[in-house]
């Protein structure tokens, strides 16, 4: 069997090393031209699934590496009002082996570990273009430079715009969420760090806003590992209607924005923007997949963004990428038929992928009722009540952290992840 894996991404990087593994005959065609090029987003967390699809796939020496090159792991996660007032404190354990831990990681720290042995796999500067299905049972993909490469299995691997999608299932839908993020990055100072709000550093922290904008803190110490200078990393996010026109604007001036829109918020908080390396500030408009119906099974088949695309709003996008890649290699590598056993995964992957992508529309969704003029802010006073009450009350916040747990761990039990302060 010969597997044509397209996009070098988290997921298909993972899926390659498991093929690899198993000892099956796998490419992967990446269109950038360098490992470090096109890499936006700084800050990744790795979820206990995601750390077990990766010690499942990975090669013991490329596990290692790939740990080795982690930031400190998040302790607490936070909640907060935009004035730094506490809603709710939760403690993520970390005591648990390698292959079943949370993770903070740089996405070019975890390409350049991913990369590792796979010198013999990766095509880089492969851009692809279409892919046939041949009467033999085979499927060749085509790239901009005219070559083609023929396989018994394809895989979409290449992301939101994905090309494999798009051709293979013309109906599937991305859609707009009306969220738009604006994201920066700062270095790690002294000084820097007593602009954080308490507990920042070691947890992951989200700032509520009234009106339905909300901020995500990432504090990255690397432990003098010498992966990369430790950084602190922020994002903002609220409904487009809170955003002028952007086309077209610097960094600089999407820094600026940000600004203009948080005048009220802590003034420590409008530093740590202000702060922002302006090269490293970016723009998106956050967007979704919409569920899909079952399909027939053939020789072609997709993991991650390319199939199941999510917003940020819940931290999962990547690890249900790495369980795409995990749960594919495997029915692959089982010695079944190659369409039965794609059947298999996409008919598991259907169910959990989705469930994962409106989970986190929920997060982010622009017409929920805190982006709504005059309610917004009475939806937002409630939800921050919320918080508040469960923070108070043990029985309430134990449910709700030991939920969010079981999301990102789906074979452990809840109270072994996440427990109340």
């Amino acid at each position: 069997m010969r597997v044509l894996v397209i996009g070098a991404g988290t997921g298909g990087l993972c899926l390659a090393h498991g093929l690899k593994k198993a000892g099956v005959d796998v490419a992967l065609f990446e269109r950038d031209r360098t490992p470090r090029s096109m890499l936006i987003g700084y800050r990744v967390g790795i979820s206990p699934d995601g750390s077990k699809a990766l010690h499942s796939c990975l090669p013991p020496d490329v596990f290692a590496e790939f740990v080795r090159t982690t930031a400190r792991p998040p302790k607490h996660i936070v909640m907060r009002t935009e004035k730094y007032k506490e809603l709710l404190v939760g403690e993520v354990d970390t005591d648990r082996d390698d292959s079943r831990s949370e993770k903070s990681v740089s996405r070019i720290a975890m390409r350049t570990a991913l990369l590792g042995g796979l010198e013999d796999v990766v095509r880089f500067g492969r851009t692809f273009t279409h892919f046939t299905q041949n009467d033999d049972g085979t499927v060749t993909a085509f790239f901009d430079d005219g070559t083609s490469e023929t396989g018994d299995v394809l895989v979409g691997a290449d992301g939101a715009q994905s090309k494999v999608r798009r051709q293979y299932l013309p109906d599937a839908k991305v859609v707009d969420t009306g969220i738009t993020s604006v994201a920066g990055k700062l270095p790690l100072t002294e000084e820097n760090a007593k602009l954080l709000p308490p507990l920042a550093d070691g947890g992951i922290t989200l700032l509520f806003g009234p009106n339905g904008e909300f901020v995500i803190l990432h504090v990255m110490r690397f432990d003098g590992t010498g992966v990369e200078d430790d950084y602190i990393m922020w994002g903002y996010a609220a409904s487009h209607d809170k955003f002028p026109d952007m086309k077209g604007m610097s960094p600089a001036e999407l820094k600026q924005v940000v600004l203009n829109l948080t005048p009220r918020f802590h003034p420590n908080l409008r530093e740590l923007f202000a702060l922002a390396t302006p090269e490293t500030v970016f723009q998106i408009k956050v967007r979704t997949s919409e569920r899909l119906r079952p399909w027939q099974p053939s020789n072609v088949t997709m993991i991650g963004d390319s199939v199941h695309l999510m917003t940020p709003g819940r931290g999962i996008g990547a690890n249900t990428a790495l369980r795409d890649a995990e749960l594919l290699c495997r029915k692959l590598t089982e010695g079944q038929d190659v369409v039965r056993a794609i059947g298999e995964y996409e008919q598991e992957m259907i169910e959990y992928g989705f469930a994962a992508v409106e989970a986190s529309r929920e997060m982010m969704d622009g017409s929920s009722l805190v982006h709504k003029p005059v309610i917004g802010r009475v939806a937002a006073a409630f939800q921050r009540t919320f918080l508040r009450v469960t923070n108070a009350v043990p029985v309430l916040k134990r449910k709700m952290l030991a939920e969010d747990a079981a999301e990102r761990d789906h074979v452990s039990s809840d109270h072994e992840v996440v427990h109340a302060r």
